[in-house]
This record gives C-alpha cells, sequence and structure tokens, in this order.
C-alpha cells in the first residue's frame, strides 16, 4: 500500500502486534441482535498494512469481533451523580454510526458500511427519545461502484447540505480508503456524486480529517498522501476543490490526526508522525491559507509506537477558549499505562498538563482507561462528556465528565451495551435540546441528559427577528453567537459530528408544540464569542398558527426567546 511505512512497520511487528492482539479483546456485543456481523475497527494505514501482508492474523484479529456475548465480570456502571441516559425509539436497523445535525432540527444517521441513510425526527414537545424514524435515500453509485462508506469525513454546510468524503472501509470488512464522495440535499432528498480533488496524493481520502472553517469552507485532509501532505477546499456551488496548505510536521503526513476549529477561526491538529515520542502540535491560519506550530503538549498523547495503533484522542473546544485534547495511549508500554490530557490556550498557543484518565476501565474496573479512538462532546454547561476503555476497543466502555475546573468524573454508562462494546463504537451529537445523542452501532441509540444548565452568557443571542411569520416562507434573523462556541461534539477522523451553526426553535404558547425552522445561508460558523452572525430561516408549512416564540439554538444551548404570530 504505503512504502513509506516500511520503516515504521517493522519497529513494531513483532512485539506490537502480539501487544494488539492482547488489548484488542473484542470479546462480544450486548448489540448481537441488532448488528449485521462483526465491526471493524478503525485503523492506520501501518496497522492494516500488516494485516493485508498476514492474511491469518487478520482473520484472527476479525474473528473477535463476532458477538458472543458479555465479556467476564463486566458490569454497567451507575453514578451516584452526573447526568442519566434514557433509549431513544428502536430504529429499523442496526449499524447505526456518525449522526449528523440537518439545520431543520432533524438528526441523519448512517448505516455504517452500507448505502443506507436514516432520519430521527424528534416528537411534538422537541424530544428525540420519542421521536420516529424514517428512510432518507440511499447514496449513490460513484464510477461504477456503489458508495456505502465507514469511518470517512462529514460536514453540514452554510447551505443547509452535508458533504461526506472517503471511507476506511466501503460495503466491506476490507479497507480501501475510498475516494469517493457525495453531497447530501436535505429538500430534495438526493445524494449526488462529489469526485476527490485533484491530484495523485487523492487517490485515497479514508478516514480522513475534516473541518468547516469559520467562513463556511468545508477542508478536507487525505489521510494517506505523503511527501507533501495534502489539504483542500470545497466550492459547494461548483462541487469542486482547491488546493491548501497541510501540516508540515511528522514528513508531511497526518493519517489518523484530528482538526479542531479555533476561536481565532484557526484549526489545530496534534501531530502523530513527528517521531516516536510525538508531542508537536499545529495550526492552520485560514487567512494565510499556511500551517504554523502551535507549541508542544507537555507529554505525548499519541499512543507509543510500540503498540502498532497510532491512536489519538479526540480534542474539546470549551467556552473559555481551551482545548482539552484526551490521550490514545493503550497501556502496551510499561511504565506509560494511564491515559493523559493536555490543555491548550488558543489565547497564549501554550499548552499545559491536564489530569490523567481514571484507571477503572477492564473487567475487573482497575485496568487503564484510554481514549484511542473514542468521542467527546462539549455538554452545554461547560463539562465534557467523554467515553473511554481499556486497551484498544476492549469492552467495557465507560463514561465520565471533564469538568471546568480540569477535574474527571466518572458518569453512569449508557442503559443497554457499554459492558459489551469497546469505546471506538461510540460517536457523540449535540442535540437542540441541550441532550447528548450516542450511537453505538445498534439500533438503539440513546440520550444523555446533563445534571447542570448552560451558562447563560454563551447563549446565541437575537438582535433583530420577525414578529409575524407565515407558515411556508423565509425569513431572516440576526444576532451574536449563532455559531456557539464550540464545535460540539469530537472524534477526530474518521468521524466529524459539529453542530456549530444556527438551530431556529418556534414554539406554540397555548400547547408548548415545537418545530425547528429550517436554517440556511450561515454569514459565519465562527466560534469566537459575540460573533455577529446571521441567517435566513424558513417556517415549516405544519407549524401551528397563533401566539409563540422563537429562538436560536447552538451546540444544544437556546437563546432568550422572543415573541411571533405565526400566522
Amino acid at each position: 500500500m504505503h512504502s513509506v511505512f516500511t520503516k515504521r512497520a517493522t519497529l513494531w511487528l513483532g512485539t506490537a502486534v502480539t501487544a494488539l492482539a492482547a488489548t484488542a479483546s473484542f470479546s462480544g456485543m450486548a448489540q448481537a441482535a441488532d448488528l449485521k456481523g462483526a465491526i471493524p475497527p478503525p485503523m492506520s494505514v501501518p496497522t492494516y498494512q500488516y494485516f493485508e501482508s498476514h492474511p491469518s492474523a487478520y482473520a484472527q484479529f476479525l474473528s473477535k469481533l463476532a458477538p458472543t456475548g458479555a465479556p467476564a465480570k463486566a458490569t454497567r456502571f451507575t453514578a451516584a451523580s452526573g447526568g442519566k441516559w434514557d433509549v431513544v425509539a428502536e430504529a429499523p436497523t442496526g449499524g447505526l454510526c456518525n449522526p449528523l445535525l440537518l439545520t431543520d432540527g432533524t438528526v441523519i444517521v448512517a448505516d455504517g458500511d452500507t448505502p443506507h441513510w436514516y432520519k430521527l425526527t424528534p416528537d411534538s414537545s422537541g424530544n428525540y427519545a420519542d421521536g420516529t424514524w424514517s428512510s432518507i435515500a440511499d447514496l449513490p453509485v460513484v464510477n461504477g461502484t456503489q458508495y456505502g462508506p465507514l469511518y470517512h469525513a462529514s460536514g453540514v454546510l452554510p447551505d443547509g447540505r452535508v458533504i461526506i468524503m472517503g471511507g476506511e472501509y466501503n460495503n466491506s470488512n476490507h479497507g480501501v480508503w475510498t475516494n469517493s464522495g457525495a453531497i447530501y440535499d436535505p429538500v430534495a432528498n438526493t445524494w449526488t456524486p462529489v469526485e476527490p480533488p485533484l491530484g495523485s496524493a487523492w487517490t485515497q481520502i479514508g478516514d480522513a480529517q475534516s473541518v468547516v472553517l469559520a467562513n463556511g469552507t468545508f477542508m478536507l485532509g487525505a489521510c494517506c498522501a505523503y511527501h507533501p501532505a495534502a489539504d483542500a477546499l470545497f466550492n459547494p456551488k461548483t462541487l469542486t476543490w482547491t488546493a491548501t496548505a497541510a501540516p508540515r510536521a511528522g514528513g508531511q503526513y497526518q493519517d489518523e490526526q484530528g482538526y479542531e476549529l479555533l476561536p481565532n477561526d484557526n484549526v489545530l491538529t496534534v501531530d502523530i508522525w513527528t517521531n516516536d515520542n510525538p508531542v508537536n502540535t499545529e495550526k492552520y491560519n485560514a487567512a494565510k491559507r499556511i500551517w504554523v506550530s502551535a507549541g508542544n503538549t507537555p507529554t505525548s498523547l499519541v499512543d507509543p509506537v510500540a503498540c502498532g495503533n497510532y491512536e489519538i484522542g479526540p480534542a474539546v473546544l470549551r467556552p473559555d477558549k481551551t482545548v482539552v485534547a484526551f490521550g490514545g495511549n493503550t497501556g502496551c508500554v510499561a511504565g506509560a499505562t494511564d491515559d493523559p490530557t493536555a490543555i491548550y490556550s488558543a489565547a497564549t498557543n501554550s499548552w499545559s498538563a491536564g489530569p490523567y484518565v481514571p484507571a477503572v476501565c477492564g473487567s475487573d474496573g482497575t485496568t487503564s482507561c484510554t481514549l484511542a479512538d473514542a468521542p467527546a462532546a462539549l455538554l452545554p454547561n461547560g463539562d465534557i462528556l467523554f467515553a473511554a476503555s481499556s486497551g484498544y476497543g476492549s469492552a467495557p466502555t465507560h463514561f465520565f465528565e471533564y469538568s471546568s475546573t480540569n477535574t474527571i468524573t466518572q458518569v453512569s454508562d449508557t442503559k443497554l451495551h457499554a459492558s459489551t462494546s469497546g469505546s471506538y463504537y461510540y460517536n457523540f451529537l449535540v442535540l437542540p435540546n441541550g441532550q447528548i445523542l450516542s450511537s453505538d452501532f445498534s439500533r438503539h441509540l440513546e440520550v444523555y441528559t446533563p445534571a447542570k444548565k448552560a451558562a447563560a452568557a454563551w447563549a446565541p443571542v437575537i438582535y433583530n427577528a420577525p414578529s409575524s411569520v407565515t407558515a411556508g416562507t423565509s425569513y431572516k434573523i440576526a444576532g451574536s453567537q449563532f455559531s456557539g462556541r464550540s464545535q460540539g461534539a469530537y472524534y477526530g477522523d474518521d468521524a466529524q459530528m459539529a453542530t456549530n451553526y444556527p438551530i431556529v426553535k418556534i414554539q406554540n404558547v397555548a400547547t408548548g408544540d415545537v418545530v425547528y425552522g429550517r436554517t440556511t445561508g450561515f454569514s459565519t460558523m465562527s466560534v469566537a464569542p459575540n460573533t455577529l452572525a446571521s441567517a435566513n430561516f424558513t417556517i415549516p408549512a405544519n407549524t401551528e398558527t397563533g401566539a409563540s416564540t422563537l429562538s436560536v439554538v447552538a451546540n444544544g444551548i437556546s437563546s432568550q426567546p422572543v415573541s411571533v404570530t405565526v400566522q
């Protein structure tokens, strides 16, 4: 596949593969009845390269993914404090992952490794747990091959459309790192193929990182390009790409890295490939289209090269302009077992040490936890919800809150599948009602309701809005902080579920019923505090008439409502 990995691969083909097999105890999934067979994990190219040249080892590795019941002694953890989990209405299929929030308040979810997608519509009170499911259009055939990716780049654009690019897998358990892509129009309910950027660097996109910049431009990284690495900017009108600079460190290679939007409109990435104990980070200056140093982390957040995983955890922007970056240490190296965190200050362009993740994982509850491929989401109260498990993908998964004072507290596990799933199974999405939606490849999504409320200073503020509206008609709204102060939910490469855009909520005063007006034309997607913004929104045709309230929601935090009459 890529000869560049030859030297690195030889470092770990012996002991590291043994370590990988030891930590990857995918010992069963209670979702067995919900799933369509084993769920292949996201892997770096060198890891997969080894398995490709050792098919018997790969077959043994995949066999560990087969549903075999709960691991020994694994129990669900229930905390005395923290938020609570509720199960969402059963979906039509299992395998659900990568949830994305459309600008009309509905959620679309992929049936991973297939062309099928489904939509969750909240009930009349805005409750997603009691929502209803429906099918949306299947992905298209792209250049003669049915597109159905697992682990890919994604983003919601300012015009309300959704773009997905690449895929580590495509309709099979065989890694292909496809460069196919598609864009979804939710009004027309159609997917249109999107060609990859031009050039040899884009023969593979795979489980690429991506981000929607503050100006609304979708930026994509090529997972596997080398000398030089490649990034590109998307034109949604022409469905074409323009080359831009890519991270410069690590031999100009960026597989498994994530992109995080900063409040100064830059983009942060933690480099994985600089050396065997990487601490280098970089930031993309969107105005100049160049990457520069973002300093060094206090300790390496990357899984040691000896472990053979080349993984890292998510990084989450908080309202105070700091980023909490989680490590991916799987614990295969003696003396480096606990998983670190680090805190980046966008104001000072500097790093400081954060707490280590508590060692409460494993079947005995005393093994180190890791976020090597794991989700995290900023709660409306400023804390961070995250998932972690032991080794690489070993059940059970436990859940935690990382507080604004930089302490970590274990909270309750999900109700159904945490005891039999590794943390890579999970994706998070911040909902307009302030809950966190969690998918785990089953047909039973869950929602987490935080115990603490949001701070008023982080809410969107409405300056101008219509006082009277008519169902089926579009209007303009203006204010500040319409994109919030964070992207919301994070994973890294493999999946992106950002919600830094305005959702317009209309609630009838007499009945309390809720609808969401589809928003488009965001003037900005900046996560800087107090950023002035505007957007268009359309009143749904089924909106109840009469006295109502209108509010703008970003990342689950609602503005103060204004009065509006629906004609």
